[in-house]
């Protein structure tokens, strides 16, 4: 390679995003305007996971782009996640990852099901590698929630993708023969043989993500898709060994992460991102109104003890019935109450989480480990390099954008 290929610089240090101490110049430029506050705030501590340290607890929410053809990672992937690590995110989860064709959300999905999938992978964790961010991926099977339209094209194609445009509405899988809504194709209820074929597709996956070099795997065990379907007595009605009790529920999800900590190595993590209430009403049809935040709790001390590292602390997408309180932060209180009835779990925080003093007064508060950033991530892309100022911390700024610190006063020094 040509040493025209190779002017890239490593980050310098643990990277961008990690709390440091001005330097003398920086003060007297205005970067900031005194040394930075002792002790560092949480939201910008390290946090150990088995052997990954992660240099504050800010993360990336996987967000799906819709921007893959045949499950393929593309240069927009490249940017779009490589300007987070860039921006100094601690870790950075990749979208929701096919194990499957058929277990995409919408054709334009990411997929993880082939080998020929990981080079391009290899270059994202690399430059995330490169930018001293960690990285991980989420794997994914959405189940009766699978062949469905890119939500810019929807007005064009329909809420559904039919086989002309690249659905798979005949191969639409679930527990049980039940659509999510009158609109939704309904899925063939799973034979034991298929349930154990997703698992084993859990597995090479994990497989894959290993060999790109990803640092965590998180399993989506929420918001609808596969995983959460089996948990959820609204989307699960079978009556043999992977349904009806609250162990038959949990078993498809219990049996996979087995399967996947046997490949994944033992100093990397492995996170489960669930849905810990479904918001439903109890009904005469299901008394409890479907999945609920003490099942979550339970299933959460079981997974404890089969090497999952953190839940990551999602709610709701298992009926269109479903009623969410919507307010900042609403979804915290289950994250802590994992960390309070799991101890020797670790929980992540997600959804309605804004700025810098509420991120930093949930880790703060011990309310969770990590917080999780989705939409405020993608309007506010330097969130993790600026935060620091807001909590009268200084954070380190990656040395191509030095000049682009905000400054307390301008000044032509």
């Amino acid at each position: 390679m040509s040493s025209s290929r190779n002017f890239y610089h490593e980050q310098k240090g643990t990277g961008p995003g990690t709390a440091v101490q001005p330097t003398a110049s920086e003060i007297k430029q205005s970067f900031a305007p005194g040394p930075a506050i002792e002790p560092t705030p949480k939201l910008y501590q390290p946090l150990t996971i088995r052997q990954l340290t992660l240099k504050n607890r800010i993360a990336m929410s996987p967000m799906c782009m819709y921007s893959s053809s045949d499950g393929f990672a593309t240069d927009f992937h490249l940017v779009h996640i490589g300007q987070y690590a860039l921006r100094g995110v601690g870790l950075i989860i990749m979208e929701a990852s096919g194990v499957v064709p058929e277990g995409r959300i919408t054709p334009n999905c990411l997929g993880i099901w082939k080998d020929e999938h990981i080079e391009k992978l290899q270059q994202i964790v690399s430059f995330a590698h490169t930018n001293k961010s960690a990285i991980g991926i989420q794997l994914a099977h959405a189940g009766r929630k699978s062949s469905t339209t890119a939500p810019w094209l929807m007005k064009v194609h329909g809420a559904n993708a039919d086989a002309e445009h690249g659905g798979w509405p005949e191969n639409v899988v679930g527990p049980s023969a039940l659509p999510f809504n009158e609109g939704s194709w309904k899925p063939q209820e799973m034979s034991v043989e298929q349930i154990l074929d997703v698992q084993s597709k859990f597995a090479d996956a994990a497989i894959r993500a290993h060999k790109a070099g990803f640092d965590v795997i998180e399993l989506h065990g929420a918001h609808g898709y596969l995983i959460h379907e089996f948990l959820s007595p609204i989307s699960n009605q079978r009556t043999d060994q992977y349904g009806g009790s609250f162990d038959n529920r949990i078993r498809f999800l219990v049996e996979t992460v087995r399967k996947v900590r046997q490949v994944w190595p033992q100093e990397k993590p492995l996170f489960v991102r669930l849905s810990m209430t479904d918001w439903v009403e109890p009904s005469d049809s299901i008394l409890t109104g479907g999945w609920t935040e003490e099942e979550s709790i339970e299933l959460a001390k079981v997974l404890a003890g089969e090497g999952v590292d953190l839940i990551d602390c999602s709610t709701s997408g298992s009926s269109p019935l479903q009623k969410i309180p919507l307010d900042f932060g609403y979804q915290v209180p289950f994250a802590a109450a994992v960390k309070q009835q799991v101890p020797q779990m670790l929980s992540g925080a997600v959804g309605l989480i804004v700025d810098a003093k509420q991120a930093n007064e949930i880790v703060e508060n011990n309310s969770a480990d990590l917080v999780f950033l989705a939409r405020t991530l993608l309007r506010e892309p330097n969130f993790a390099l600026d935060a620091a100022n807001q909590l009268g911390a200084f954070s380190q700024y990656p040395h191509q954008y030095e000049r682009g610190r905000r400054k307390t006063k301008h000044t032509f020094v």
